[in-house]
């Protein structure tokens, strides 16, 4: 697996609502909240995400999770996006709001025009995603307005090989039915959350070994059991897909075990 760095969206419409599952309180500024918060009276951005997605050859879903993840991770760790970095101050801005990601497909030419915009390109087994600096929610440079959010239903050929345990995992609510686009913004909160978590150092150890980690789907005890470990939660606000207020991802990393 490697990166390449080179130099209002539009929602899917809501299905029934889920069950909401509020086993884990979140702080009261959490960007997760359901509920409106201080968060929102600031601006609005969005994280976007792109995934290469081809016709005749599609990555595998789980592949594209774990890469959407580490993606979040790269760009959160570049140099560009901390202290006087080029895009540091988008990324505060961006984080001082909800924390938003929409993830759209692209194939071909809108492929190429995506990766000449500035951003960065993570690469997992077989999937490419490029992850771009925060835009503002209305202001989606037009290359990228005009990918599609729907599409991105990706399928495991084959069964994923099970979570390295030892290492950081981001599970996934079993009872929750997601596109594989809602997935990756999901797992990208998650990873998200738990680099907030970590200490600088235990940081720069997670970036030197290229963010590993696994993404999988608990059996639903097993989900409850970590909805209440203390671990990260990540609690969706519902703007597209699934109920205000669902548990959507647990990021368990061996830093965080308490």
């Amino acid at each position: 697996m490697s990166t390449n760095d080179t130099p209002a969206s539009p929602s899917a419409p809501l299905p029934a609502p889920a069950a909401p599952d509020a086993s884990a309180p979140l702080p009261a500024d959490s960007p997760f909240r359901s509920e409106r918060t201080g968060r929102d009276e600031a601006p609005q951005y969005v994280l976007p995400l792109v995934v290469h997605i081809e016709k005749a050859a599609p990555p595998a879903r789980t592949d594209a999770l774990r890469t959407a993840a580490r993606a979040v991770l790269v760009m959160l760790s570049d140099e560009r996006s901390v202290g006087e970095g080029e895009w540091a101050q988008l990324m505060r801005d961006w984080q001082d709001a909800r924390i938003r990601k929409v993830v759209r497909r692209a194939r071909g030419a809108e492929w190429r025009k995506a990766c000449a915009l500035p951003g960065i390109t993570v690469t997992g087994d077989e999937a490419e995603v490029r992850v771009f600096p925060p835009v503002p929610l209305d202001g989606w440079p037009k290359e990228l307005a005009k990918l599609q959010v729907s599409g991105t239903d990706l399928d495991d050929p084959e069964p994923p090989p099970a979570p390295d345990l030892a290492g950081p995992v981001l599970w996934l609510n079993p009872e929750l039915g997601m596109s594989a686009g809602k997935e990756m913004a999901q797992v990208g909160h998650g990873a998200q959350l738990a680099w907030w978590e970590l200490s600088e150092t235990e940081r720069k150890a997670w970036r030197e070994a290229g963010f590993p980690l696994s993404v999988a789907t608990p059996e639903p005890g097993r989900w409850q059991e970590l909805t209440v470990s203390g671990l990260p939660v990540v609690q969706d606000a519902g703007f597209t897909e699934i109920a205000p207020g669902s548990c959507t991802v647990v990021a368990d990393h061996p830093a965080l075990r308490r």
